[in-house]
């Protein structure tokens, strides 16, 4: 009888395993591929942005008679460059800017310390 009870016991245990690995394992990958797809930073509005400039600077290169940025940078025109700062907001608070040049690591051409744009983040 004792082991008749053993035996169910372990029936139940198997049965009750086999469910739970069946709704663990496709959560679990599920989850993995979520993961994927999430971004890879906090910064992943900042780069849509530049993304989105990038595009929007192709289109006005075409139309302007100066020389294309340079290549993976956007026009100043662009992202509403503007030599003075917006509130608080400066180019030489930007996490982008690069002090040493006066130029930015997205925006084409010299960029003043006091001026904004709309990719301006804040530097950590």
């Amino acid at each position: 009888m004792i082991e008749a009870e053993i035996a169910s016991r372990r029936n139940v245990l198997r049965g009750g395993l086999a469910v739970a690995c069946s709704l663990l394992i496709p959560t679990a990958l599920l989850g993995c591929k979520a993961k994927t797809n999430e971004p890879e930073s906090s910064d992943a509005s900042n780069q849509a942005a530049a993304r989105e400039a990038s595009n929007e600077s192709a289109n006005a290169v075409s139309n302007e008679s100066s020389a294309p940025p340079t290549a993976g940078k956007v026009t100043q025109d662009s992202v509403q460059y503007q030599v003075q700062p917006k509130g608080d907001q400066k180019c030489s608070e930007c996490r982008n800017y690069i002090a040493e040049s006066s130029t930015c690591k997205l925006v084409d051409g010299s960029v003043s310390p006091d001026g904004w744009c709309t990719l301006w983040s804040k530097n950590t």
